[in-house]
């Protein structure tokens, strides 16, 4: 069989079974409407919560470095690529971040292969939440570390992967400084993922620091502090309290979080107050920020050690200096008032989204919210009855899901008006009622 005859015949299976996927071309910029084809549609796909990808500032920064620095880069960061755009940008994300030092990569997927990768080997265990993003999965499993997966936010089985990490890679002294730490935090201490000031104080202990003594086995573990195809929150309470308590390191993916929550949208992260409890935080720079790329987070000798052994980093092109200037024009805007209102005006789209097709809010709402329809038949089908009403909500299929979770994924942004928002209510409302 030809190369061409085995991709056909794996595309039909995909046709078959309503899992075929092709682009769109988009002839307008991101915002509430968009030009697809001859149609101009009401858009509930996109992660610009805060409406930035278009927004006057973004590209006067963008522009003005493209004029002074040009297109391109030119070069790997550790050649002759490391333009100041980018060094202006990590200084305004650790600023912005709450942490010590922030280093810039050319998308989110590359931050996880360089961060993971650089950290762990076949001697470690990462152990990740059920439903982290797909860069993370595939970032753990190149590591060569043993994974393990814990149900998702659930902290009970969380802490039994710890046991188990911590039984298969400390002596029996380790083990018990692991349960005299478990004592001093205590057993049943509550805390609540929607309480910043329920977040428990750590007790230190000698093992909590997990020393870096040669052949030490490292544990990682990763969730989302929100969840991208869901929408809900990540217990970092509870997580933070557990991996103090077994001598961890935490990584947390606030993509869908950073510019929305915390002080002056810092991310989630820092709306529990935990900033300094968390050694690795991973950001995009394409959602809420409107730019293009990732970051990671932490320590200085983090951003040290990714800049010598992150791959990802090391072995690509920077990225265009445009993305950066853009990005760090985005970080100073969300933090101005301007920042503060368009926050406030998301807020108010999600409280009335919510109220419009009957749902209660979580206790922290976000921009996300899943409609699922489970049958991947019954979610293209959905779809395309929006776009007949010219309302843009593509259907989300395995393996982007489960199988058989297949939904529509409705985002909201500050850029909807609450016309917009009781539109798109009105037809879901009155799919549903045919059904």
């Amino acid at each position: 069989m030809s190369l061409d005859e085995d991709l056909a015949r794996r595309l039909d299976e995909l046709r078959d079974q309503h899992l075929f996927r092709e682009l769109r071309r988009v002839d307008s910029p991101q915002s509430p409407h968009i030009q697809i084809g001859s149609k101009n549609l009401l858009n509930f796909s996109s992660n610009d919560y805060l409406g930035l990808a278009n927004h006057p500032a973004l590209k006067e920064a963008a522009i003005h470095a493209i004029e002074q620095y040009g297109a391109g880069s030119g070069a790997s960061r550790l050649i002759s690529g490391s333009l100041a755009p980018f060094h202006e940008l990590e200084s305004a994300l650790a600023q912005f971040k709450k942490t010590e030092a922030a280093l810039a990569f050319s998308a989110g997927y590359a931050a996880a292969h360089g961060v993971i990768g650089a950290l762990l080997g076949k001697d470690d265990i990462i152990i990740l939440d059920k439903l982290v993003h797909a860069s993370i999965v595939d970032a753990a499993k190149l590591s060569g570390a043993k994974i393990r997966v814990f149900a998702h936010n659930d902290p009970g089985d969380l802490e039994d992967k710890l046991k188990w990490a911590a039984g298969a890679g400390q002596n029996s002294s380790e083990r018990g400084c692991v349960r005299s730490a478990s004592r001093s935090i205590g057993e049943s201490a509550a805390v609540a993922r929607d309480d910043p000031a329920a977040l428990p104080e750590f007790v230190s202990h000698p093992s909590a620091t997990r020393p870096a003594t040669p052949g030490a086995r490292r544990i990682l573990i990763v969730t989302e502090s929100v969840f991208s195809m869901d929408g809900d929150v990540a217990p970092l309470p509870q997580i933070i309290a557990l991996k103090e308590k077994y001598g961890a390191w935490l990584m947390v993916d606030e993509a869908h979080a950073t510019g929305l929550f915390g002080e002056n949208g810092c991310g989630l992260v820092d709306q529990f107050g935990a900033a300094g409890r968390v050694e690795i935080q991973m950001v995009t720079l394409g959602k809420a920020l409107g730019s293009a790329g990732g970051a990671i987070c932490g320590s200085r000798r983090l951003a040290d050690f990714l800049v010598n052994r992150a791959r990802s980093f090391i072995f690509s092109t920077a990225p265009v200096p445009a993305a950066a200037a853009a990005a760090a024009a985005a970080i100073r805007l969300v933090q101005s008032d301007e920042g503060a209102q368009l926050r406030e005006t998301l807020r108010q789209r999600i409280a009335g989204f919510h109220a419009a097709i009957g749902r209660n809010q979580p206790g922290i709402s976000t921009a996300i919210v899943p409609i699922i329809l489970g049958d991947e038949t019954n979610a293209v089908e959905a779809s395309t009855k929006l776009r007949q009403q010219n309302i843009f909500v593509p259907a989300v299929r395995y393996p982007s899901v489960a199988r058989g979770a297949a939904r529509l994924r409705v985002t909201l942004t500050a850029a909807h008006t609450s016309d917009d928002i009781d539109r798109l209510a009105a037809v879901l409302n009155a799919l549903a009622t045919r059904e």
